[in-house]
């Protein structure tokens, strides 16, 4: 699969996240993909599982990407995960095979107020 078509279809599963399009953000998956969250030690096998136990999740989310990088098999997705209007600060890694995703791991990281000490440097961002 060309990078061209993967950056589309990475294209359209955010997008699908981000309206709450169940089935179609979950076409990107292989049937035996595996998706982990390392900061809370969990691991989900299988599409399925996968689309269930995001299905379950109460809160409202959204999803703004801010960049996504990567070519052949390995890509990595910036984006801002909010959960009810809080944000946080994530990163996908997928890892395709065949053309869809067989691994994926997601980094969250909260806002944090900027360290007095290096104030003099900071440019503020939105």
């Amino acid at each position: 699969m060309e990078d061209s078509e993967i950056r589309a279809a990475l294209d359209r599963h955010w997008a699908a996240s981000d309206a709450n399009e169940f089935e179609a953000e979950h076409r990107i998956y292989r049937e035996d993909a595996v998706l982990e969250y390392p900061q809370s030690g969990e691991r989900i096998r299988g599409r399925h599982n996968i689309q269930a136990s995001r299905f379950a999740q109460p809160n409202k989310k959204r999803f703004m990407v801010r960049r996504i990088l990567g070519s052949g098999d390995l890509w990595i997705t910036e984006l801002v995960l909010t959960y009810d209007g809080q944000p946080s600060y994530t990163v996908s890694i997928m890892e395709f095979r065949d053309g869809q995703v067989a691994r994926e791991t997601q980094y969250f990281g909260d806002p944090f107020e900027p360290g007095p000490s290096r104030v003099q440097w900071v440019e503020r961002t939105p």
